[in-house]
């Protein structure tokens, strides 16, 4: 018999009759022949509530006695929506995670599943009962009770529906659907009918609150599909699986993170093993780092910089001062009035000039990029905070997102996750990141243009004229400007670097700008999975690998799933092979 589990968050069962209503819907999806699991949160604001509460008794109180409490707000839920079933004439039984067999690390307020015992759930779905499962929590090898971190229900439910092998997860929220963007920002954003994993998990980093990205990467590592949908209405709602709505269309969204700061350290010696000086230490503090640029060295030097959440400023401020002193960098400084806005898209791996469209958009609005980090599917720029919304609303309407896409004739769904040999043997180290590839790429060369106007447009004009020439950019990196002057890089393909350059010296020229600087073959690496970001050691393991085997990096660029480095291309070979020994276990 299919098994469907449906997720219920917080606001679906905020009172006595949101819980039945959910109830109800449980019980409809049972009698269409399924067999059902219902995950869900605490009650409206009871977690808030229980926050509040240890904080009036301590302002440090010990994480393993918060999830104690924390874990609480899910039993109170569950067993109330198993007596909901039952005053509806049907069976019901509840379970928290460790009845589940829901196993975790130990890491009190933020673990990790390692993997899910799933006999007794089948147990009780064979015995008739709908199984009301306690989402955000587990238990670990000492059997203390976890809790899973933000967007733990929406783990939970995706991890029971890999795990039982689910032919559906339905995620019920407040809102209908993944829209095109935030519409509270946005009015004319528009509900997606459905978006891949790998958007979903660009999108869900960026902001989008909608599902939070561990989830994401279990529905994409298990291939689970996920229907996100209303707890309030019967509409539709959006399919997340591994096909995107539109293969035509080059972005399918938009998103806005206000709240951001942007730390640069300065003068950071240009030597292997500098970067992972830096970042080891701010992972120690597990501070995950968004936006990572690191544009040429010059003089024996280079900048890094990179975003992290403003309220993560003040740990983060203090890694960086312990890594200037290791490092002799000559300081730091930061900005914590700046805002990312970012456009998704799987199409835009296979169309051109979509980032010159997206800097254009900006520049007619006046909004100056402050820094530019891009991967194959997602572009980010960072702006003054000030500028964050209306350059959101900008882009949203330079790519037309509130337009609904051509239908696409599809291929039926296949009926449940098929569990192979290779994803039942995932299932037992559940969240452990998983690299997908490592690649090398020595058909590119990397164009610098150095102490360029750093105002609005200058993306823009460069790029459009670079286009005009026919070249495709690939990586694009603008640090971090300094006196009223940025420095940009980018590849291009080797074959078109003498028209690249002739058009870069005379924007040069133009700007009153040294000549461009060049080297006509770079290695690039490409480091791609799932749980990248969430997992901080990521960038540790890598940077480390490369310091070790007397690798420099020369240029970096990040997103959710890719993690992007120039290197000198004749190491190129060496840094493959030194990576890919690095990330053997995971790497699938």
């Amino acid at each position: 018999m299919p098994i469907v589990v449906q997720k219920f968050g917080g606001t679906s069962v905020a009172d006595s009759e949101k819980i039945l209503a959910a109830a109800r819907r449980a019980i409809r999806v049972k009698m269409e022949g399924n067999q059902v699991v219902v995950v869900v949160s605490a009650m409206g604001k009871n977690t808030d509530l229980l926050i509040e509460l240890a904080r009036q008794i301590t302002e440090e109180p010990p994480a393993r006695e918060m999830d104690m409490l924390l874990a609480t707000g899910e039993q109170v839920s569950v067993a109330l929506m198993a007596m909901a079933i039952h005053s509806l004439g049907h069976q019901a039984i509840s379970m928290t995670g460790a009845q589940m067999g829901i196993r975790t690390d130990s890491t009190h307020t933020q673990a990790r599943i390692q993997s899910i015992s799933a006999g007794r759930l089948r147990q009780a779905l064979d015995e008739g009962n709908i199984v009301i499962a306690a989402g955000f929590q587990g238990i670990d090898e000492s059997q203390n009770i976890t809790t899973l971190g933000r967007g733990g229900s929406d783990t939970t439910a995706v991890a029971l529906a890999a795990a039982l092998g689910a032919e559906l997860c339905e995620i019920y929220t407040d809102v209908d659907g993944v829209y095109t963007t935030d519409p509270r920002v946005v009015p004319e954003a528009r509900r997606m009918q459905r978006i891949s994993y790998d958007e979903m998990l660009e999108l869900s980093s960026l902001g989008a609150g909608v599902m939070h990205n561990r989830s994401i990467e279990f529905a994409k590592k298990f291939g689970v599909p996920v229907h996100v949908r209303s707890s309030f209405s019967d509409n539709p709602g959006t399919m997340i699986g591994p096909e995107p709505e539109s293969p035509e269309q080059p972005v399918c969204g938009a998103a806005l993170v206000k709240d951001e700061a942007r730390v640069s350290v300065l003068g950071v010696p240009d030597r292997p093993g500098a970067a992972m000086t830096l970042f080891s230490k701010i992972a120690a503090r597990n501070v995950a780092m968004d936006m990572i640029v690191q544009n040429v060295g010059e003089h024996g030097e280079a900048d890094i910089s990179f975003t992290v959440f403003r309220n993560d400023l003040p740990a983060t401020l203090k890694a960086v001062e312990e890594a200037v002193a290791e490092l002799g960098a000559k300081g730091y400084d930061y900005d914590d009035q700046v805002s990312k806005v970012s456009v998704v898209g799987l199409g835009m791996a296979t169309q051109a000039g979509v980032a010159e469209r997206m800097f254009r958009s900006l520049a007619e609005e006046g909004i100056n990029i402050l820094m530019i980090s891009t991967s194959q599917i997602k572009i980010s720029v960072l702006v003054a905070r000030q500028h964050g919304t209306e350059a959101l609303r900008t882009v949203h309407r330079a790519f037309a997102l509130h337009e609904e896409p051509a239908p696409v004739v599809r291929p039926a769904a296949s009926a449940a996750v098929e569990q192979s040999p290779e994803m039942v043997a995932r299932l037992q180290s559940m969240e452990q990141m998983m690299i997908e590839s490592v690649a090398l790429d020595q058909s590119q060369a990397l164009v610098t243009l150095a102490g360029v106007p750093d105002t609005p447009g200058l993306a823009a004009q460069v790029f459009d004229e670079i286009a005009e020439a026919g070249v495709v950019v690939d990586m694009i990196v603008q640090s971090v400007g300094r006196g009223g002057r940025a420095n940009l890089s980018f590849t291009v393909p080797r074959n078109d670097l003498g028209k690249t350059l002739s058009v870069a010296k005379l924007l040069t020229e133009g700007f009153g700008a040294p000549p461009p600087a060049h080297t006509e073959a770079v290695a690039k690496l490409a480091v791609s999975g799932i749980g990248m970001r969430s997992h901080t050691a990521l960038a540790i393991r890598l940077f480390q690998s490369l310091a070790d085997a007397g690798i420099n990096v020369e240029l970096i660029s990040t997103s959710e799933m890719l993690l992007n480095v120039i290197v000198d291309n004749r190491l190129g070979e060496k840094a493959l092979s030194t990576l890919r020994a690095a990330f053997g276990d995971v790497l699938v």
